[in-house]
Protein backbone atom coordinates (compact mmCIF):
# COMPACT_ATOMS: atom_id res chain seq x y z
CA UNK A 1 0.00 0.00 0.00
CA UNK A 2 1.69 3.16 -0.83
CA UNK A 3 1.89 6.18 1.19
CA UNK A 4 -1.39 8.20 -0.28
CA UNK A 5 -4.02 5.27 -0.35
CA UNK A 6 -2.80 4.97 3.74
CA UNK A 7 -3.08 8.71 3.92
CA UNK A 8 -6.48 8.43 2.40
CA UNK A 9 -7.75 5.41 4.10
CA UNK A 10 -6.35 6.85 7.64
CA UNK A 11 -8.24 9.82 7.18
CA UNK A 12 -11.68 8.04 5.78
CA UNK A 13 -11.24 5.87 9.28
CA UNK A 14 -10.43 8.77 11.22
CA UNK A 15 -13.35 10.78 10.16
CA UNK A 16 -15.91 8.10 10.43
CA UNK A 17 -14.81 7.39 13.89
CA UNK A 18 -14.98 11.18 15.14
CA UNK A 19 -18.49 11.35 13.80
CA UNK A 20 -19.37 7.64 15.13
CA UNK A 21 -18.14 8.72 18.43
CA UNK A 22 -16.60 11.98 18.83
CA UNK A 23 -19.85 14.14 17.68
CA UNK A 24 -23.17 13.83 19.14
CA UNK A 25 -24.86 14.04 15.91
CA UNK A 26 -28.23 14.86 17.37
CA UNK A 27 -27.18 17.35 20.35
CA UNK A 28 -29.39 20.19 21.38
CA UNK A 29 -28.44 22.24 23.98
CA UNK A 30 -31.22 24.42 25.07
CA UNK A 31 -32.27 26.64 27.47
CA UNK A 32 -35.81 27.00 28.91
CA UNK A 33 -35.43 30.94 29.34
CA UNK A 34 -35.58 33.70 26.65
CA UNK A 35 -32.98 35.08 28.13
CA UNK A 36 -30.47 37.25 25.24
CA UNK A 37 -32.84 36.79 22.52
CA UNK A 38 -34.22 40.73 22.39
CA UNK A 39 -37.72 41.65 21.99
CA UNK A 40 -38.45 39.17 18.38
CA UNK A 41 -38.27 35.79 20.55
CA UNK A 42 -42.03 36.13 20.43
CA UNK A 43 -41.48 33.61 17.82
CA UNK A 44 -42.14 31.84 15.69
CA UNK A 45 -43.40 33.91 13.03
CA UNK A 46 -45.50 33.02 9.85
CA UNK A 47 -43.51 32.56 6.71
CA UNK A 48 -45.08 35.41 5.39
CA UNK A 49 -43.75 38.18 8.19
CA UNK A 50 -40.36 36.45 8.07
CA UNK A 51 -40.07 37.23 3.91
CA UNK A 52 -41.12 41.10 4.99
CA UNK A 53 -38.43 41.40 7.57
CA UNK A 54 -35.48 39.43 5.40
CA UNK A 55 -33.86 39.87 2.49
CA UNK A 56 -34.11 37.13 -0.12
CA UNK A 57 -30.52 35.91 0.54
CA UNK A 58 -31.15 36.14 4.17
CA UNK A 59 -34.74 34.28 3.70
CA UNK A 60 -32.99 31.43 2.08
CA UNK A 61 -29.94 31.09 4.14
CA UNK A 62 -32.02 31.01 7.36
CA UNK A 63 -34.65 29.18 6.25
CA UNK A 64 -33.93 26.91 3.21
CA UNK A 65 -30.59 25.44 4.68
CA UNK A 66 -29.07 27.93 2.15
CA UNK A 67 -25.02 28.83 1.76
CA UNK A 68 -23.80 32.04 1.06
CA UNK A 69 -20.77 32.43 -1.45
CA UNK A 70 -17.47 32.87 0.24
CA UNK A 71 -15.47 35.76 0.18
CA UNK A 72 -18.50 37.83 -0.75
CA UNK A 73 -20.19 37.92 2.43
CA UNK A 74 -20.70 40.64 4.92
CA UNK A 75 -18.77 39.34 8.06
CA UNK A 76 -16.14 36.98 6.56
CA UNK A 77 -12.93 39.78 6.78
CA UNK A 78 -14.68 41.56 10.15
CA UNK A 79 -12.22 42.65 12.27
CA UNK A 80 -14.42 44.62 14.33
CA UNK A 81 -15.05 43.93 18.21
CA UNK A 82 -18.59 42.60 19.30
CA UNK A 83 -21.07 39.93 19.31
CA UNK A 84 -23.17 38.43 16.76
CA UNK A 85 -26.82 37.66 17.64
CA UNK A 86 -29.25 35.77 15.12
CA UNK A 87 -30.86 37.91 12.38
CA UNK A 88 -34.53 36.84 13.30
CA UNK A 89 -34.47 36.19 17.43
CA UNK A 90 -31.18 38.77 18.07
CA UNK A 91 -30.32 35.71 20.39
CA UNK A 92 -26.70 36.04 20.88
CA UNK A 93 -24.32 33.37 19.55
CA UNK A 94 -20.83 34.41 18.57
CA UNK A 95 -18.09 36.66 20.17
CA UNK A 96 -15.34 38.20 18.14
CA UNK A 97 -12.92 36.95 20.61
CA UNK A 98 -13.82 33.79 19.18
CA UNK A 99 -13.66 34.79 16.00
CA UNK A 100 -10.45 33.60 13.66
CA UNK A 101 -9.59 33.72 9.72
CA UNK A 102 -10.24 30.26 8.65
CA UNK A 103 -9.23 31.13 5.04
CA UNK A 104 -12.20 29.87 3.85
CA UNK A 105 -14.37 32.94 3.47
CA UNK A 106 -17.01 32.99 6.31
CA UNK A 107 -16.91 33.98 9.63
CA UNK A 108 -15.75 31.05 11.42
CA UNK A 109 -15.65 31.03 15.42
CA UNK A 110 -14.07 28.87 17.82
CA UNK A 111 -17.19 28.53 20.34
CA UNK A 112 -20.65 29.80 20.83
CA UNK A 113 -20.79 32.64 22.86
CA UNK A 114 -23.84 31.31 25.08
CA UNK A 115 -24.63 27.60 25.95
CA UNK A 116 -27.83 26.94 24.80
CA UNK A 117 -28.44 28.93 21.89
CA UNK A 118 -27.19 26.76 19.54
CA UNK A 119 -28.01 23.15 18.54
CA UNK A 120 -26.45 20.62 15.96
CA UNK A 121 -27.98 18.51 13.92
CA UNK A 122 -26.88 15.61 11.62
CA UNK A 123 -26.61 16.84 7.88
CA UNK A 124 -26.55 13.90 5.24
CA UNK A 125 -27.18 16.56 2.44
CA UNK A 126 -25.04 17.54 -1.07
CA UNK A 127 -23.55 13.52 -0.26
CA UNK A 128 -21.88 14.22 2.57
CA UNK A 129 -21.95 13.80 6.58
CA UNK A 130 -21.92 17.11 8.19
CA UNK A 131 -22.91 18.91 11.50
CA UNK A 132 -25.15 21.68 11.18
CA UNK A 133 -25.51 24.32 13.13
CA UNK A 134 -29.18 26.22 14.05
CA UNK A 135 -29.77 28.70 16.48
CA UNK A 136 -32.31 27.53 19.19
CA UNK A 137 -35.06 30.37 19.47
CA UNK A 138 -35.73 31.01 15.55
CA UNK A 139 -34.08 27.48 14.55
CA UNK A 140 -32.21 29.60 12.14
CA UNK A 141 -29.60 27.81 9.95
CA UNK A 142 -26.57 29.25 10.69
CA UNK A 143 -23.87 27.30 9.18
CA UNK A 144 -21.36 23.79 9.86
CA UNK A 145 -19.47 23.04 12.95
CA UNK A 146 -16.46 21.09 11.60
CA UNK A 147 -13.60 19.27 13.80
CA UNK A 148 -10.41 21.64 12.37
CA UNK A 149 -10.19 24.62 14.29
CA UNK A 150 -7.87 26.05 16.46
CA UNK A 151 -7.38 25.55 20.35
CA UNK A 152 -8.65 25.22 22.67
CA UNK A 153 -11.67 23.95 21.16
CA UNK A 154 -10.60 22.27 17.88
CA UNK A 155 -13.99 23.46 16.76
CA UNK A 156 -14.66 25.67 13.34
CA UNK A 157 -18.10 27.06 13.42
CA UNK A 158 -18.18 28.20 9.95
CA UNK A 159 -21.43 30.45 9.67
CA UNK A 160 -23.07 32.57 6.98
CA UNK A 161 -22.97 36.18 7.60
CA UNK A 162 -26.95 36.65 6.31
CA UNK A 163 -28.13 34.98 9.43
CA UNK A 164 -26.22 36.93 11.84
CA UNK A 165 -26.06 40.80 12.97
CA UNK A 166 -23.00 42.34 14.30
CA UNK A 167 -23.50 44.42 17.32
CA UNK A 168 -20.46 46.80 17.53
CA UNK A 169 -18.78 46.59 21.54
CA UNK A 170 -19.58 49.84 21.72
CA UNK A 171 -23.53 49.76 20.47
CA UNK A 172 -24.32 46.46 23.27
CA UNK A 173 -25.62 48.63 25.93
CA UNK A 174 -27.90 50.33 23.66
CA UNK A 175 -28.72 47.12 21.53
CA UNK A 176 -29.84 45.74 24.98
CA UNK A 177 -26.88 43.36 24.83
CA UNK A 178 -24.62 45.52 27.65
CA UNK A 179 -24.45 42.13 29.81
CA UNK A 180 -21.54 40.93 27.20
CA UNK A 181 -19.75 44.66 27.53
CA UNK A 182 -17.20 42.76 29.79
CA UNK A 183 -16.28 40.92 26.75
CA UNK A 184 -14.00 43.49 25.42
CA UNK A 185 -12.69 44.93 28.51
Amino acid sequence: MNKLTFGILFLAVFGWLYLTFAMDKNKVTTTEDKEHCNDACGLPMDDAELRKILSPEQYRITRMNGTERPFQNAYWNNKDEGIYVDIISGEALFSSTHKFDSGTGWPSFTEPLVDGHIRELKDTSHGMVRTEVRSVHADSHLGHVFPDGPRPTGLRYCINSASLRFIPKEELEAEGYGEFKSLFE
